[in-house]
């Protein structure tokens, strides 16, 4: 069984092409969600709340600050992290774009609480 073109992505070109903010690609497989997401300066993504799954996060680019839970974690390239489910956490770029890859088990669509 080989890969089809959805399932693989040269993040490179892609950042590349890439014009705007959030999710730049994103595979909902059978067992897998995924989304390559890019963040200009200053951007963000708000406080939420993932009460279903544990979510890793993989950084490609950029200089950001995840804070879970109220602890300020720094991010950069080759820096990865398992975020707990339940826990209360935000994202944003200090210096970009912040690229990073997200990845956790399938589930129904992204509606932050």
């Amino acid at each position: 069984m080989g890969l089809s073109p959805e399932h693989s992505i040269d993040v490179a070109e892609a950042l590349r092409h890439a014009r705007y903010d959030g999710a730049i690609w994103s595979l909902n497989c059978e067992q897998l969600n995924v989304n390559l997401m890019r963040l200009s300066v200053g951007e963000g993504i708000p406080a939420h709340v993932n009460g279903e799954l544990d979510v890793l996060l993989a950084v490609f680019e950029g200089a950001g600050e995840l804070t879970v839970d109220g602890a300020a974690h720094a991010l950069g390239p080759g820096v990865a992290l398992v975020v707990p489910r339940g826990a209360r956490r935000s994202i944003r770029c200090l210096q970009g774009p912040l690229v990073y890859l997200t990845t956790h088990k399938q589930r129904g669509g992204l509606m932050p609480t």
